[in-house]
């Protein structure tokens, strides 16, 4: 295959233009650990083939520094414990077939009890291949110098070649979420404000329903970049970075809640009215306005918590600001409509009422204000639990920022 020199020039430059995104980064790293904990257990290890050491490295480079660190943990002591007991059973009584079950019975038991989490069927993996061989003594602390070796490199690679950060990742889940939140709404308007078949409303419904959907993934996605800012050394301010970020979460999670509320409101009312207009020509217009520019305030509302403190987020922030009061403008001018039309005909007028009351809460829970309030009283919740939980960590965090001042001339930019 006759290769194009501006096609590969084309690939290196998307190769190098995605050498940081943290799938790649991590493939990389876990690879690169992987070998070198095998070039290690080759000269150490009395094993001619020490796989269990690159297998080991494998499962402790995990996506974050504050995972490694646990996992590497977890994982030595699941196969010291099946070591340990493979011994045991060796010398007692051997290898048969009712002895291997009480090994993976008492393996699964002690993995329980040592508190290995997910590596409780590594006690009995490791029990099994241990008591499996001939040489006994010899494999199991053969197996248990590898495990060491492996997790070592692993954690030492990690501490070298920091993990990366999943901040970017998680900022793009919200977005996207939040973008799809303004598509729910923008049909939402639109079909308000004319005739709205019933089955039309009920669709709306649904979609409103799936969001929970997407909710539990980006809160995955926001789990894991939460955990890449705990313990790694090129993040400050990783505090902030995640209560920003899980408060912006929860906001969205409560507007696409109180968007579901409206979308059933919606639907009763074109349950009620069908075959007629939902609203009058006019008010189906201010809600159809409303709800755009409510839609527009929720993805500038995305942006702002997931835009580093800079220029970008006041610009960010002042943007929201403006499209939450002429969103306020509209709520005003619609409630004056909807209070008419309950006047003319009161016949709906608690959907009407919830329809408004809904639209409130989503201002409500979007203004700047409220933000801050929420985000200085999580700050200082989690700085307090932190400081209670583990105080010699504030002690050199405070070590640390007196060093930091000592040395001139340093980059204090935070990640």
């Amino acid at each position: 295959m006759r290769v194009v020199p501006g096609e590969w020039t084309a690939s290196v430059v998307r190769f190098v233009d995605r050498h940081r995104e943290p799938v790649v980064v991590q493939t990389l790293r876990s690879a690169a650990a992987a070998t070198i904990a095998y070039v290690v257990a080759l000269r150490v290890s009395p094993e001619s083939a020490p796989l269990t050491a690159p297998l080991t490295a494998l499962l402790v480079v995990q996506v974050t520094l504050y995972a490694t660190i646990t996992t590497g943990i977890r994982r030595v002591n699941s196969v010291v414990a099946g070591v340990v007991i493979a011994i045991g059973f060796s010398v007692l009584v051997g290898l048969t077939w009712w002895s291997l079950g009480l090994l993976i019975l008492a393996s699964l038991a002690v993995g329980h009890l040592v508190r290995v989490s997910e590596f409780v069927p590594e006690v009995a993996i490791s029990a099994m291949l241990v008591l499996g061989v001939t040489r006994v003594g010899d494999t199991a602390w053969a197996r248990v110098l590898e495990t060491v070796i492996g997790a070592v490199v692993g954690l030492a690679f990690n501490l070298l070649l920091a993990p990366p950060v999943w901040v970017d990742a998680a900022g793009e889940s919200i977005e996207d979420l939040a973008r799809r939140v303004r598509q729910l709404m923008l049909r939402m308007g639109e079909e308000a404000a004319g005739r709205t078949p019933v089955d039309h409303a009920t669709a709306r419904l649904h979609e409103a329903r799936r969001l929970d959907h997407d909710i539990v993934e980006v809160d995955a996605a926001l789990k894991q970049a939460e955990d890449s800012l705990r313990l790694n050394p090129r993040v400050r301010e990783g505090l902030l970075h995640r209560v920003v970020l899980r408060t912006g979460l929860d906001t969205l999670e409560i507007c696409t809640v109180v968007l579901r509320v409206l979308a059933r409101s919606l639907t009763d009312l074109a349950k009620e009215r069908d075959p007629e207009p939902l609203f009058a020509p006019e008010t189906g217009a201010a809600l159809e306005r409303l709800l755009s520019e409510i839609a527009d305030a929720v993805v500038s509302f995305a942006v702002l918590v997931t835009t580093d403190v800079s220029v970008s987020a006041e610009s960010a922030e002042s943007r929201l600001a403006t499209e939450l009061r002429a969103a306020t403008a509209t709520r005003d001018k619609l409630a004056q409509l909807l209070l008419a039309e309950i006047q003319q005909d009161a016949t709906q007028w608690q959907l009407h009422g919830a329809v408004l009351t809904e639209v409130n809460r989503i201002l409500d829970e979007l203004d700047t204000e409220h933000r801050s309030r929420r985000l200085l009283e999580e700050l200082d919740r989690c700085t307090r639990e932190e400081r209670e939980r583990m105080p010699w960590l504030a002690r050199l965090r405070k070590f640390a920022q007196r060093v930091r001042v000592r040395v001139p001339g340093r980059n204090r930019r935070a990640v």
